[in-house]
């Protein structure tokens, strides 16, 4: 079963709940419309709830419910997510924050979980990084859909979230060329505010050793943003020490298993951004053999 499956699960569970809650009136409510003020409380809420109309309502519960369902249906993404989408029930609608079952909607499921865990990691949410998702799904997705995505977000970032749980989870339903532009992405996160924060790297760098990417490939990625002397050399995950023939491999090698067409099915904005990356090996071959004089 797909995220975006689960979600839909998630929100007819919630709104079923909410119908089911407003149809269990306490005791007094026919007195109540006859003009009569109500007494009588909800069992099991607390004495001090206010009464609306005869009825009582349970503030914040609906998001427990909806954290419980996705723990059951979707594990600890579709926990978190259901907690997310419980919230936004106790504010407005949330019958309206659903999104179709496919790849990328899936793929966004997952975004929005680790995009909060890499801006919660140096406990400050910046505004330059909000608006870097925020026109990332806006683009993926439209403006209405991306809006709503950003409000699970914001709901999201007030979670304490389980890395080690949700990156596996991450790890075992998506393809290797999928978790390396995950790693992009993420770093395009960081770099947003123009500082890469040393606990959002790290962040990161847990991030995609629980997804099962290899130190190498997340050395590689790390290299085109956090640049160092060797840089180029990391990118194409060899050393100084390569030969001509070695380095000329290497970067046929990376750029087979980076190639756009490897994530075109999550959209143009994911492949735009694999493009960039895939530019940027290329960047990386030219410097090293300006640095040596080749061709």
């Amino acid at each position: 079963m797909g995220i975006g499956e689960i979600i839909v699960i998630l929100i007819v569970g919630i709104v079923l709940y909410a119908v089911f809650s407003m149809r269990k009136k306490p005791a007094g409510t026919d007195s109540a419309q006859n003009g009569q003020a109500s007494a009588g409380k909800d069992p099991g809420s607390g004495a001090g709830n206010p009464v609306n109309n005869g009825t009582t309502r349970k503030p914040g519960y609906a998001k427990w419910v909806g954290g419980g369902l996705g723990w059951v249906f979707g594990g600890p993404i579709g926990a978190i997510l259901g907690v997310a989408l419980g919230s936004m029930f106790d504010g407005v609608n949330s019958s309206q924050s659903s999104y179709r079952g496919t790849q990328r909607g899936d793929f966004a499921m997952s975004l929005l979980v680790l995009s909060a865990a890499v801006m919660k990691a140096d406990q400050k949410i910046v505004r330059a990084e909000l608006e870097f998702v925020r026109n990332f799904f806006i683009s993926q997705f439209g403006e209405e859909e991306g809006n709503r995505l950003i409000r699970m977000l914001q709901e999201i970032l007030k979670q304490d979230i389980n890395i080690q749980e949700v990156s596996v989870q991450v790890g075992q339903f998506t393809d290797y060329a999928v978790k390396l532009q995950l790693v992009n992405y993420l770093f395009g996160i960081a770099a947003a505010d123009g500082l890469y924060h040393p606990d959002e790297v790290d962040m990161i760098s847990t991030i995609a050793g629980y997804m099962g990417v290899s130190a190498a490939d997340f050395n590689s990625t790390k290299a085109m943003y956090v640049k160092n002397a060797g840089w180029a050399y990391d990118v194409l995950e060899i050393t100084s020490a390569a030969t001509d023939d070695e380095v000329k491999k290497a970067y046929r090698d990376m750029a087979k298993k980076h190639h756009p067409d490897k994530v075109a099915h999550l959209g143009d904005d994911i492949r735009k951004s694999a493009t960039e990356k895939f530019q940027k090996i290329s960047a990386a071959y030219d410097e090293i053999k300006k640095q040596r004089g080749t061709n």
